[in-house]
């Protein structure tokens, strides 16, 4: 009875803490390790629920099989995060401390009832995550970017730069990619406008996605990317791996953080130079954030035509400011209109993607780099969104429209077979 009293006044954290260390006593770690990943599980799974169904504490059936499924979790997995991750509908997992949890579902967040046991607990699951791919976060370097199995984004952030303790954010990106078709079903953007930019792509245009941060870029991007043929060599530059490319033809590159040394790091700059010796048909760039750009461009303006790639702006015309600024960082004291006009030549088009007010996201403007204008480069619109207000659900308002423009590139995709309907571009509006 003593014993039934004690685990009433106890937190369910510290039921769940006091298992685990049992559980733990009795498992051959050695004999473990030598057996494979499921039946690995299965062989626990018994021992825990042996361990738990001989507690006397006060659980149902249905919360004990729980408990014994969140140790399961605690030994081969993320622990609290694990619920989180099967979920389908969770697009962000944001770990402010502890016990604040965060998920954001369609576009829109949300405080969770899970929670870590305490920082200890938290820092534990981090390293068990930045471990798995050869990454590390410690006091010396206490900022880090990985990825999980299924090619989520992780970033984690820990004392003394987090105030209140170890913070972890992951962007998730499911085991099945969102698909060109999804895109249109969430009016993500249009039938017309995915078949001008599949052409883009077919035809070796050099692309830009542009957009903020939680916009989809990377999703657009992996959509666009799908439109390469099955023959070309593709050659991926990314600071955490998270593209999902299908192609046979693939080669996937990552930058290295530097040791606890403070070397051996390798910059995306260092790898797009050294993928140019690599015969590379198309260079697929995930994000240019820095003096790679520079080489970027370089590439694009030398025989590797169709190249993708993302930037962080919030308009086709920041865009362009970003690459000219990220271009200065290489310090080659270029002046300011030859890199405007490189810039000019090498990108066709930049496509802006944002997440509107209620979460949606949107492909708000396909834009078209004509050249040079004077100073200063110019540009013009093929597809636009025009918002028209926001209904009583706080649902965004608006269309998708051609705006008439028929691009000059369209004469480019036609000898390469990719021949555009006139009717594309007519100026008219899509719900």
């Amino acid at each position: 009875m003593a014993n039934l009293q004690s685990f009433e006044r106890t937190e369910p954290q510290q039921i769940k803490a006091d298992l685990h260390r049992k559980v733990l006593d009795r498992l051959d770690l050695e004999k473990l390790g030598k057996t494979s990943g499921d039946a690995a599980r299965d062989e626990v799974m018994v021992i825990i629920r042996s361990v738990v169904n001989g507690e006397v504490i006060p659980l149902s059936f249905a919360e004990r099989e729980r408990l014994s499924r969140e140790i399961l979790d605690e030994i081969f997995g993320l622990g609290p995060l694990e619920q989180l991750l099967k979920d389908s509908t969770v697009s962000d997992i944001l770990v402010n401390r502890y016990d604040r949890v965060y998920v954001e579902k369609a576009g829109k967040l949300e405080l969770t009832t899970l929670s870590f046991k305490d920082n200890i607990h938290l820092m534990q699951i981090i390293e068990r995550i930045v471990s798995r791919v050869g990454r590390r976060v410690d006091e010396s370097s206490p900022m880090v970017d990985a990825r999980l199995a299924d090619g989520s984004r992780v970033n984690a952030i820990i004392p003394p730069l987090a105030i209140d303790g170890p913070c972890l954010s992951i962007r998730r990106f499911g085991r099945d990619p969102v698909t060109a078709r999804q895109m249109i079903e969430n009016q993500t953007l249009t039938e017309s406008m995915l078949e001008l930019l599949s052409s883009m792509v077919k035809g070796r245009l050099n692309l830009l996605v542009s957009g903020g941060t939680g916009a989809g870029k990377t999703t657009l991007l992996n959509v666009l990317s799908g439109y390469i043929p099955n023959s070309d060599r593709i050659v991926t530059i990314e600071d955490a791996a998270e593209l999902q490319l299908k192609q046979e033809h693939v080669v996937r590159l990552e930058t290295r953080p530097p040791n606890i040394e403070g070397k051996g790091a390798v910059r995306q700059r260092q790898l797009v130079i050294n993928s140019l010796r690599m015969r590379p048909d198309r260079i697929v760039v995930g994000e240019v954030r820095g003096e790679e750009a520079f080489d970027m461009l370089q590439a694009m303006n030398t025989g590797h035509e169709g190249s993708l790639t993302t930037v962080h702006a919030n308009s086709p015309r920041d865009a362009m400011a970003r690459v000219e600024n990220m271009v200065s960082m290489a310090n080659l004291n270029i002046p300011e209109r030859a890199v405007r006009h490189q810039i000019a030549s090498a990108v066709h088009a930049v496509v802006q993607i944002a997440r509107l007010s209620d979460g949606t996201r949107k492909v708000v403007t396909v834009s078209e780099i004509t050249g040079m204008d004077d100073e200063s480069i110019a540009m013009q619109d093929i597809f636009v969104f025009d918002r028209t207000g926001i209904d009583e659900n706080g649902k965004v308002r608006g269309m998708f429209r051609a705006t008439g423009i028929r691009p000059q590139f369209a004469d480019r995709l036609a000898t390469s077979g990719a021949r555009l309907r006139p009717a594309l571009f007519e100026s008219k509006a899509e719900v």
